[in-house]
């Protein structure tokens, strides 16, 4: 795969990597380098300049615009540096939004569960977070607690992949290791592939597979 900005030499050339279900793929590099594109580009918001993209057997640069919404919504989870979370909904509304959106979504959980309340249930606990949170409106959470909701939001109804952008960023080295562990055991578990950017390198020992980007040109 390759991808350039137009104009502009490309930020990678020749790459190429699989990320199997219930394994962990680390990309990290300075900034500027091309992570936060790359994960675009997994994304399906833009298309690379030349290769192909595939996601739970779908070939993106054969689908709409609306079907790579939809494959998004149904596939794909996200945890943000800045969380996202919607700061007047609790902390339950936040973490199962995605099984309001997509029926697929809401269907794996209560395949997996029995019901909605009980998959909260398991990944509140899983996460380690109080359950009294659960009616919490997502502004009065602490960083870390608004990260673990995150990260319960983003494998709630088991994705095939979760990509997470530096989402360890503000939290202390204990606390990122900490988080780091959940992250991964959680993939495990529900066998869901996650991609994880960070410039942290000291955490890249944890995962599976590792990506590091030059300051302009990876291959």
């Amino acid at each position: 795969m390759e991808f350039a900005w137009p104009a502009q030499a490309p930020l990678f050339t020749n790459l190429s990597f699989s990320v199997a279900p219930g394994k962990s793929l680390f990309i990290s590099g300075p900034s500027g380098c091309g992570k936060s594109t790359l994960l675009n580009l997994l994304a399906g918001v833009m298309p690379p300049k030349r290769g192909e993209i595939w996601i739970h057997g779908e070939r993106l640069q054969d689908l709409s615009r609306s079907a790579i919404d939809r494959l998004r919504g149904e596939e794909m989870g996200f945890i943000f540096q800045q969380f996202n979370l919607i700061s007047y909904l609790n902390v339950a509304d936040n973490i199962l939004l995605p099984t309001h959106l997509y029926p697929k979504r809401r269907q794996a959980a209560i395949a997996e569960f029995g019901s909605l309340d009980s998959a909260l249930s398991h990944l509140i606990e899983r996460l380690g977070l109080a359950p009294a949170l659960i009616t919490q409106p997502a502004h009065r959470l602490s960083i870390g607690q608004q990260q673990r909701v995150a990260a319960a939001r983003a494998f709630i109804g088991r994705p095939s992949i979760v990509i997470a952008d530096e989402p360890t960023s503000a939290l202390d080295w204990q606390n990122q290791t900490q988080l780091m562990d959940l992250f991964l055991s959680l993939a495990q578990e529900q066998r869901t592939a996650l991609v994880m950017v960070s410039h942290d390198e000291r955490l890249s020992e944890q995962f599976d597979e590792r990506i590091g980007f030059a300051q302009k040109v990876a291959a």
